[in-house]
């Protein structure tokens, strides 16, 4: 017999199975002897009070053996012959997407103008050690697009845009852990999340589709509203009239093209602000409530949200035992983003810190019409590269001499590698911006007591939290509502935030696609 229990335990006894079937006989009435096995479908920590909590979803299994179902694939067929779709962009979304069109006997020929996953590290070696920004192969270009190397977050919140455990499986059947399944917030690791994306690319090609590096789309040629062909940056050109647009939230190039072609899009709200690195040890010690945080607990994560004088202001992206990464896709600016390897045992912690924006925020760009937060974004990009000495340095100060308005005086060494210039951020952000961070860091405080210490170091700028534009499409056919063919999909298009809900979006726009398929 099978039996599914909720059950709050301790750390130590949440990681032991023999004193966890104790625990379970004892509160249940069931013999330890006629239990064979427990098998812990969702785990998640409750650190709210003193005594911290696991709590635990379990299946126990009662006088009955347990075999274990490998997760299997998908029965891909081979799609050499079949008809095409392109799809722009090797990000989750454009990966799922691909895999989603092979799954439903469809051509993807997906196009990435980065370079495959090992090549892309010679790149960001050279951007952390040389200074040196190759615009289409970073940390945002390339194979598996941001998240790649930007930490493997899976949560999400978008529960209701479709099937979370679906894309979870997908990725324990391309090679992830299958604690994914069982985590609150499941994470990959930026050193384990590579071997998964090549695995995915393989699987793709092994079935007859095609996946093309260092590939930029130039060009659309458009016939009476319908896409006709993309044009590629060597001259060549494909002609389809079917394109998932799924490029990411830092194509700026793809922005500007759409909208020289009066191709519809808009303007839209986002967040920017600062990327804060405390030491992980603190971050336990608040969150925790203790001075060590002893071997049975992960390193802690926190989330928090204040409204500023009318103004959101909330953590973002945040990386326990992680480190902050130099993310710019142009010469001549700087941004940050954080990640954290597998293991989260890196020494410090750090998160994205940042203010909501408003669409009356980008006033004084609104020459450039629904770019105009574009280049709101790109301003304060290009103003820090500048002021921290026109390297791949960023501005930096001391987390109270921030709130205080102080120039740091000296710096720490932090986990950004490339340096950091100390530079008051009053200098950096518009008024309002820096005011909602100095009044917020001090709210911040009196809800994790300890935050607000000057050992913690604030980097600036955080700025590529999501699209600064919105692809319109209609609700129904997921297809552009000006061209019909082009199919908007994913982060850069204005509907993910992360891979999961970037994924969903991708299979979503796929299957979207292939119904209006003759």
């Amino acid at each position: 017999m099978q039996y599914e229990f909720s059950i709050q335990v301790s750390p130590e006894i949440a990681v032991d199975p023999d004193r966890l079937k104790i625990v379970v006989s004892k509160k249940n009435g069931i013999s330890v002897d006629e239990i064979r096995h427990i098998q812990v479908l969702k785990r998640s920590i409750d650190a709210r009070q003193k005594a911290i909590k696991v709590n635990l979803k379990i299946k126990v299994f009662v006088q009955e053996d347990f075999e274990e179902i490998p997760i299997q694939l998908p029965d891909y067929p081979d799609v050499s012959n079949a008809s095409e779709v392109v799809i722009i962009g090797a990000g989750p979304a454009g990966l799922f997407a691909a895999l989603r069109c092979v799954e439903l006997g469809y051509k993807p020929i997906v196009l990435e103008r980065g370079k495959d996953v090992r090549e892309r590290r010679r790149d960001l070696k050279a951007i952390n050690r040389d200074h040196i920004v190759n615009e289409d192969s970073n940390y945002c270009f390339g194979e598996g697009g941001a998240g790649t190397y930007s930490d493997g977050k899976l949560y999400t919140r978008s529960k209701k845009r479709g099937d979370v455990n679906r894309i979870l499986q997908l990725l324990v059947g391309f090679g992830a852990t299958d604690q994914i399944l069982v985590e609150a917030h499941p994470h990959i690791g930026t050193n384990k999340l590579p071997a998964i994306i090549a695995a995915i690319r393989q699987k793709i090609r092994a079935h007859g589709g095609e996946v093309h590096f260092e590939t930029r789309v130039t060009d659309f040629s458009i016939k009476n509203d319908e896409i006709h062909s993309v044009s590629l940056h060597n001259g060549d050109s494909i002609t389809t009239n079917k394109v998932i647009l799924a490029t990411g939230h830092s194509a700026r190039d793809v922005f500007e093209l759409l909208h020289k072609k009066k191709i519809e899009i808009e303007a839209k709200p986002f967040a920017l602000g600062v990327r804060v690195e405390h030491s992980q040890q603190l971050i336990d010690q608040i969150q925790y409530k203790c001075e060590v945080r002893g071997p049975y607990l992960p390193p802690s994560p926190y989330s928090i949200v204040k409204q500023v004088d009318g103004r959101g202001m909330y953590s973002f992206c945040m990386c326990p035992g992680g480190v902050i990464a130099p993310c710019a896709t142009s010469p001549g600016e700087v941004v940050t983003n954080g990640w954290s390897p597998s293991k989260r045992d890196q020494p410090t912690s750090n998160s994205g810190i940042v203010v909501e924006l408003r669409l009356e925020d980008f006033k004084d760009f609104s020459k450039y019409g629904p770019l105009s937060g574009m280049y709101f974004q790109k301003s304060i990009e290009q103003k820090s590269w500048h002021l921290a000495g026109e390297t791949q340095r960023v501005p930096a100060q001391r987390l109270a001499d921030l709130t205080k308005g102080k120039v740091s005086v000296d710096l720490p060494e932090t986990s950004y590698k490339p340096g950091l210039s100390s530079i008051d951020m009053g200098e950096v952000f518009p008024k309002f911006i820096h005011k909602t961070l100095q009044h917020g860091f001090k709210a911040f405080d009196k809800s994790m007591k300890g935050y607000l210490t000057n050992e913690a170091v604030v980097h600036a700028p955080e700025s590529r939290t999501s699209s600064p534009v919105r692809i319109p499409r209609d609700r129904k056919t997921l297809e552009h509502t000006q061209i019909k063919g082009l199919y908007p999909c994913g982060e850069g298009a204005g509907y993910a935030g992360g891979i999961i809900s970037a994924a969903i979006d991708g299979e979503k726009c796929a299957a979207a696609c292939i119904k209006t398929i003759n």
